[in-house]
């Protein structure tokens, strides 16, 4: 499975804070480097993109504005905002961009070395693979909080032992308001209890696989027909808005907070030079539900409140047992 750049960027730096930002460099950017950017965009897309006769079109397109000069006198952000805008324009891909970034990209993608994976692993250890609570609050309300789907190599014991912890409970609250994302088999892991049977999950950044399926039903788990409850907030992203979005329209799960974040990190990342890289869907995904995904838009929640709010409400609901 090949891991979307902006995943592995948030691996790396989960434990310290977000990446920056791509932020505007104040010059125009010479025209030798935006031929240059334009060439290696229009050969990606051409060579990557899933589409090959959308690609063509697309490329095609980009070549038709840079004839008119649209992108002469361009700062970087702008330009790689208006190829952004181009290239979806083209294609009608929302997943499909290029963005600038001041800092320099590295010239490889980074692979861990053995001291990283060990440096990683205990770091995941020391923070119980960022499980902040896991058990059973008044009323017989089981609720578990956990502010990312770390790698199931190593959290995978950690997150049976807390969904084992909320197991006999009546409802279920998953709290995913500071969860930003992870990988698709940990999200994978922690759906396949709450079904009978095993159940599609959308991925936006990969076709179907055998982890899109949940591993259900869960032996020893009594988790499958309990009511459950997520709640969300703008910080829940990508991994996080994953479960969300496929346990919503698979009616297992209440939202309660707030519109998420509306980050999927679609796409392979491709670097282009030292400060311009791309994300291109290199497969065709499988969105059983006939909707948008949450890219730009976010997870619409069931019941909007405030996230500071919204445990109180899960609670209450699950309670009463009314909606």
């Amino acid at each position: 499975m090949r891991i979307p750049w902006a995943v592995l960027l948030l691996i790396a730096i989960s434990a310290v804070g977000r990446p920056q930002e791509p932020v505007s460099g104040a010059a125009p950017l010479r025209a030798n480097q935006r031929r240059h950017i334009i060439d290696v965009v229009v050969e990606n897309v051409r060579r990557y993109y899933f589409d090959r006769a959308l690609a063509s079109r697309t490329a095609d397109a980009l070549r038709s504005h840079q004839a008119a000069g649209e992108y002469a006198n361009k700062n970087g952000a702008d330009f790689a905002a208006l190829l952004t805008n181009h290239l979806r324009e083209a294609s009608g891909d929302i997943h499909l961009g290029v963005d600038y970034f001041s800092d320099p990209l590295p010239l490889h993608r980074p692979e861990p070395s053995p001291q990283d994976s060990a440096r990683r692993r205990a770091q995941l250890e020391q923070i119980n693979c960022t499980i902040a609570r896991a058990g059973i609050l008044p009323g017989n309300i089981g609720y578990l909080k956990f502010d990312f789907f770390p790698e199931l190599s190593i959290c995978a014991k950690p997150f049976a032992a807390a969904l084992q912890a909320i197991d006999g409970a009546d409802a279920v609250i998953f709290d995913l308001r500071d969860n930003r994302g992870g990988m698709p088999d940990t999200v994978s892991f922690v759906a396949s209890y709450l079904f009978d049977q095993p159940q599609y999950l959308f991925n936006p950044r990969e076709a179907p696989t055998a982890h899109s399926w949940t591993q259900s039903p869960v032996a020893g788990s009594h988790l499958a027909h309990k009511r459950a409850y997520i709640l969300t907030s703008a910080t829940t992203m990508s991994g996080a808005e994953e479960f969300s979005y496929n346990l919503k329209m698979l009616r297992r799960a209440t939202l309660i907070g707030e519109r998420t974040a509306g980050a999927t990190h679609s796409g392979v990342f491709h670097r282009i030079d030292a400060h311009f890289g791309m994300g291109i869907p290199e497969v065709k995904s499988l969105n059983p539900y006939g909707k948008q995904d949450w890219e730009g838009i976010g997870v619409e929640p069931d019941l909007k409140v405030s996230p500071s709010d919204a445990l109180e409400t899960a609670k209450k609901i699950a309670m009463s047992n009314a909606y």
